[in-house]
Order: C-alpha cells, then sequence, then structure tokens
C-alpha cells in the first residue's frame, strides 16, 4: 500500500503509534531483530528472515511474531503484540490470551466428590419432574 510503513492500512498504523505515544513507548526503547522463521513455506521460509522479534528494554516484555510471510507486516503485528502486552501490565488486567487459557484450565479440572455428588442430586431431581409432566397412561 502507497504510504505504509508496515504493509497496514495508515489508520491502523496510526492509532498503534498514538497507543504508543499514550503509554509513552519511543522506538528508542525497542530492540528489533529479524529471525528466520520455523513451519510451512518451503525456500521461502528457509531463505527470508521474516520472524520479528522485539523486547521492550524497560519492561523486559519480549515478543515473536511469525504469523504473516511478510517481514514488514510481522513488525506492525509484532509492535501492536509489545504495546498490547505493556498496556495489559500497566492497567493490571488480564489480557484475552490469559483469560482464555485460564477458561480451558477452569473447564479441565477435575470436580470434587462434593460437586459431582451435587450435580447428581440436581439431575434426579429435574428426572423426577420430567416424569411428573407426563399424561396418566390409561389400562
Amino acid at each position: 500500500m502507497k504510504g505504509s510503513k508496515y504493509g497496514v492500512s495508515p489508520t491502523k498504523q496510526k492509532n498503534l503509534q498514538e497507543k504508543m505515544k499514550k503509554l509513552a513507548i519511543k522506538e528508542s526503547q525497542i530492540v528489533e531483530r529479524f529471525i528466520r522463521a520455523k513451519g510451512p513455506g518451503g525456500q521461502k521460509i528457509n531463505k527470508t528472515s521474516s520472524c520479528v522479534y522485539l523486547k521492550h528494554k524497560p519492561t523486559g516484555i519480549e515478543v515473536k511474531c511469525a504469523r504473516e510471510r511478510t517481514q514488514s507486516l510481522n513488525r506492525f503485528l509484532a509492535r501492536r503484540i509489545l504495546v498490547n502486552k505493556i498496556e495489559a501490565r500497566f492497567l493490571k488486567k488480564k489480557s484475552e490470551a490469559q483469560k482464555r487459557i485460564y477458561k480451558l484450565k477452569k473447564q479441565k479440572k477435575k470436580r470434587s466428590k462434593r460437586a459431582k455428588e451435587k450435580i447428581l442430586r440436581q439431575k434426579h431431581l429435574q428426572s423426577e419432574k420430567k416424569k411428573l409432566r407426563k399424561p396418566p397412561t390409561l389400562e
């Protein structure tokens, strides 16, 4: 795209810059390196260093991004992920990814014996209610 520094729309780029300014993140505080990405892609992946590694010096937060095939788009995405992580740390709020991980852990967690008994009692009561709803049979 014309006038686009990272291969993304100028409005998205501008929003990211404003967010960085709001959180007082300067480009000089970010260490940027390019690494060869892993995974499918064949010769393209083996020849180019499209994976972007960013480290924010003051907080020590590190980010790697190899989501897209182009280095320029990965640069933008890595910066966006870094800014979101820094924002989450400052605001002490859980990110969407952390919430998702917590939810999965909670779902997979084994129920206590007491909880199982309670669920079974509820199921039994429900089945009794349903039996009472059936019309009486004529003999």
